[in-house]
């Protein structure tokens, strides 16, 4: 990859007070995701195609940042510049004017998370003329950088707040946090204490080029309190494909996990302990069960179910009528006495139904629960010719003693399916965890038994399955299943190119 000649500067100086309890311990761009402290997993993308010197500022546990900053790869590259006050955005910038005036520079913020192409933001920046090229998405709740049709910036609506005027009609885009300079910028910024975004409004009003550079759709993710920040975490776990993250410094006795289980550096968890949806960090040792927190050292978070999901699944989350026939039959109906008692906010007619996972052909599942029961409601296209096959092969494998979670209630006409809730534990997150030989053992005793009665005796029975003893798995219905696979997840999903496709 082409390295370009950019000095980097990364705001670090905050206080991270919306973190709190975590940040009593850690500064923000030192809390970790998956091993990786925000700061380093930044930099990483940013060394790679910046090679001059790397400015942070900073103030509060700035000890643990320079004790970070002598153990990484980048030690020698590293300069530091105090503040006391904080000096904000703007400030922070005029406070290492001895290192930014030299040369163009990127900023990022060490609490956000993007993913784009740095090296075609910087490019942008030296081809254009540009004094400020601002990385920046449409996401209207915080759209207050106001552009005209040349993407040149005019305006910011409440500096510092990302807070756009309802009032003011405008094209309007939000600031990501990420923008490359040249020298000159230094120049509209007063000293002392500032925002940044001082200077933008300052530069364009004196005729420089100050514009908006668009990533919509990228990755974005500004770490602010606690659930933005487990939605990192997860959303980290999710790209790699994982549910259950254990650092080499964590300590694990017997223990049962569901959902998302994340372990880092100097964790321990102790005989007997059930963790569900949990993040733990450095330090932190537990006990007893846990579900939907983030723990540390002497502080537990708790967070709801939807916000210890990662965002494409918190996206999805909606809202269901637990009066529908379809729940009540698992969920019961209330009575007329709890539907009066109860708030509208809070009725016991409604339950939030969160994403949990996806299936072929645009199939999704969510976890619907209320009043201590729980199910999973499976949801398909009106058109999708596998949902009676779904109910049919259920009901085949049931009979016959293979374990498929039971079902509850269909609704053929709306293909819609509730079924019962196994958790989210798969045999591949099990193992992530230290386990004795005669647990593994005895799982996979449990998983051959199944494979065993799946070709024995429903075999010996597929006939009385219509729907699955016609379903031949042939070499045309595998050449179906990868050419699906490529389409859907190698260029759909991953955004990768087939060089050759026959091959």
């Amino acid at each position: 990859m082409r390295s370009y000649p950019l000095d980097v500067f990364l705001p670090a100086a905050g206080f991270g007070e919306r973190l709190r309890p975590a940040t009593n311990h850690l500064p923000k761009p030192l809390l970790p995701i998956l091993g990786t402290p925000i700061i380093e997993g930044i930099l990483g993308k940013l060394a790679a195609v910046c090679d001059g010197t790397i400015g942070i500022n900073l103030h509060w546990k700035a000890d643990l940042l320079r004790a970070w900053a002598a153990a990484s790869p980048w030690h020698e590259r590293i300069v530091f510049f105090p503040e006391d006050p904080i000096l904000g955005t703007g400030g922070a910038l005029k406070n290492a004017e001895s290192l930014l005036s030299r040369r163009a520079f990127i900023v990022h913020n060490s609490d956000i998370l993007l993913d784009i192409d740095f090296a075609r933001l910087v490019e942008e920046h030296l081809a254009s003329g540009n004094v400020a090229t601002l990385a920046c998405h449409r996401l209207p709740h915080l759209s207050n950088v106001v552009i005209d049709d040349r993407g040149q910036v005019l305006d910011v609506e409440n500096p510092g707040a990302s807070k756009p005027d309802p009032t003011h009609v405008a094209d309007k885009v939000a600031y990501t946090g990420i923008a490359v300079y040249s020298p000159e910028i230094l120049s509209f910024l007063p000293s002392g204490v500032s925002h940044a975004t001082v200077a933008w409004v300052a530069a364009s009003k004196a005729g420089r080029r100050v514009r908006a550079f668009d990533v919509t759709g990228a990755y974005w993710n500004d770490v602010g309190d606690p659930a933005t920040y487990a939605r990192g975490v997860l959303d980290a776990l999710r790209e790699r494909g994982e549910t259950v993250y254990r650092s080499a410094t964590a300590r694990c006795g017997r223990l049962e996990i569901d959902g998302y289980v994340v372990l880092e550096s100097r964790t321990e968890v102790r005989d007997g302990s059930r963790l569900r949806n949990c993040i733990l960090l450095p330090g932190a040792v537990v006990s007893g069960s846990h579900e939907n927190r983030i723990i540390g050292p002497d502080y537990t978070i708790s967070l709801s179910e939807a916000n210890m999901q990662p965002a494409l699944h918190a996206a999805e989350k909606k809202r269901v009528a637990l009066s529908d026939p379809l729940f009540a039959s698992h969920f019961g109906t209330p009575s007329a006495n709890a539907r009066a008692a109860a708030p509208a906010s809070d009725s016991p007619l409604w339950s939030d139904a969160i994403l949990i996972g996806l299936g072929g052909s645009d199939r999704r599942y969510f976890r619907v629960q209320h009043g201590g029961r729980t199910a999973v409601l499976m949801e398909c296209r009106p058109e999708d010719l596998d949902f009676e096959r779904h109910l049919a092969y259920t009901e085949f494998f049931a009979r016959h003693a293979v374990p498929v979670p039971a079902m509850f209630s269909s609704d053929s006409a709306g293909k819609r399916a509730l079924f019962e809730d196994l958790g989210d534990a798969s045999l591949y997150a099990y193992l992530k965890l230290p386990r004795d030989t005669a647990s593994i053992e005895s799982v996979y005793r449990a998983v051959m038994q199944s494979l065993v009665t799946i070709h024995t005796s429903a075999t010996d029975r597929v006939h009385e399955c219509p729907l699955l003893k016609t379903r031949i798995f042939d070499y045309d219905y595998f050449r179906w299943e990868t050419t699906y696979f490529l389409d859907r997840f190698v260029v759909g999903l991953r955004k990768l190119q087939i060089a050759s496709r026959p091959a």
